[in-house]
């Protein structure tokens, strides 16, 4: 059977693979352009318009809300501290966190490293063709006009159905100045100037970001930084030893 892959554009007139680990679809075909961010609701089947600059946006602070989980990824270059949000991405967050709990991902490499634009693990394959949700089938995106691919963002990879998201996830790495174009009515002030840092603004409205790293950018760039592959595999595998939780969300 063919195994389903996902196209990402990464708007610097380049597209690359990041193949999302599921086996239902036997096409290749590339993500379509983000949704207006006014249109965007932590029910993705909901539109209306928001004052954007009004919201609150959990990526921009370090600071871990009583209502956030904490989760520290030791890998095999170092540690990365990722605070999720499963109040705005429950289903994301649930998946991930079991998952963690399970060992399920300890021992897994990060199969598909692209420098300037992201670091994707998560498939028990090790070749972007396996993994599944803690439900057993993919589970539906989950967008919000409170989440981004900014820099350091935790998203679900996934194929063009956007109900084929399994265990595979991906952190943006990207730090080149990216917020040349983005429209004041489409994104919060705050984001706008967060991209000047760096991240995937292509992205969003089609992936499902659920969490934010808030210490280790450091590591992820190093990860970032290993030799790959034609297809974009590091040479040498980079391993997610274990993932330890740190904090959960009070109800």
């Amino acid at each position: 059977m063919k195994t389903k892959k996902l196209l990402l554009s990464m708007g610097l007139a380049a597209t690359f693979l990041l193949a999302a680990g599921c086996s239902q679809n036997n096409t290749d075909k590339s993500a379509s352009s983000a949704e207006s961010s006014t249109e965007k609701t932590t029910d993705s089947s909901t539109k209306e318009s928001v004052d954007l600059n009004s919201l609150t946006l959990p990526q921009l602070s370090n600071e871990v809300a009583a209502d956030e989980d904490l989760v520290e990824m030791v890998t095999s270059k170092g540690t990365i501290k990722i605070k999720l949000f499963p109040e705005i991405a429950p289903k994301a967050v649930e998946n991930f966190m079991t998952h963690a709990k399970d060992g399920y991902y300890d021992g897994l490499t990060f199969h598909r490293v692209i420098k300037d634009f992201m670091i994707q693990g998560g498939d028990p394959k090790g070749d972007g063709t396996g993994g599944e949700s803690i439900w057993g089938k993919g589970f539906e995106t989950e967008i919000s006009n409170k989440l981004y691919n900014i820099r350091g963002a935790l998203s679900m990879a996934r194929a063009q159905d956007p109900s084929s998201n399994g265990s595979q996830f991906f952190i943006v790495q990207n730090a080149d100045d990216v917020h040349d174009g983005l429209l004041k009515d489409d994104y919060p002030q705050a984001i706008i100037d967060a991209y000047k840092k760096g991240g995937s603004p292509n992205l969003d409205g089609e992936y499902t970001v659920f969490g934010q790293v808030i210490e280790g950018m450091d590591v992820v760039d190093k990860i970032a930084n290993v030799e790959t592959d034609s297809s974009d595999k590091p040479t040498e595998d980079v391993k997610i030893e274990k993932i330890n939780i740190l904090q959960e969300a009070k109800e």
